[in-house]
């Protein structure tokens, strides 16, 4: 893979993530509504590796928490794995990556914010769909999901696999 070279002289790989880091398993599990797109408090190796695509959202979630200096609740993204590289040797013996799933701050408007925590009180869970590399700043768009009950997934299965067979039988006509 040829490596190319980016305005501010790293290197970069021609890696797949295509800017956007995708929770494909939060459409399965949750039946997904209203989406919103917020900000992210990141520390220097955790853009790097945003950058990079070495994230996982599976099992993600989001959750408000109230500041006690302002009495106001803020956003936080739970149980997102960030694979970060360390400065280790190549031919260390050591690890040269960690895993961080510490809570990182959402950074939403104040009216955004109070809507999702009134929805999420209401029962539904503050679930992160995507994570947005392109631009400058790293967005994460999240979404307002009820979880799927057991039978409703194997009927999400079946739905597919029926379109997947009417779609080859159109390709053979």
């Amino acid at each position: 893979m040829a490596k190319k070279v980016t305005r501010r002289g790293h290197r970069t790989t021609g890696s797949k993530s295509n800017g956007a880091i995708v929770n494909r398993r939060a459409r399965f599990d949750y039946e997904l509504g209203d989406t919103v797109t917020v900000g992210l408090e990141l520390t220097g190796a955790e853009t790097k590796a945003a950058r990079l695509g070495h994230i996982q959202l599976r099992g993600s979630y989001v959750v408000p928490k109230m500041n006690a200096a302002n009495q106001r609740a803020e956003l936080f993204l739970i149980n997102a794995s960030f694979s970060l590289a360390t400065n280790v040797p190549k031919h260390s013996s050591r690890e040269a990556s960690v895993v961080d799933t510490r809570a990182r701050k959402v950074l939403a408007k104040r009216r955004e914010i109070d809507q999702l925590v009134a929805a999420r009180n209401n029962g539904s869970t503050i679930i992160p769909t995507k994570l947005l590399t392109t631009s400058r700043y790293i967005k994460l768009v999240i979404a307002l999901g009820k979880g799927k009950k057991k039978y409703d997934k194997r009927e999400t299965i079946k739905r597919r696999d029926l379109q997947r067979e009417n779609a080859k039988l159109l390709k053979k006509i």
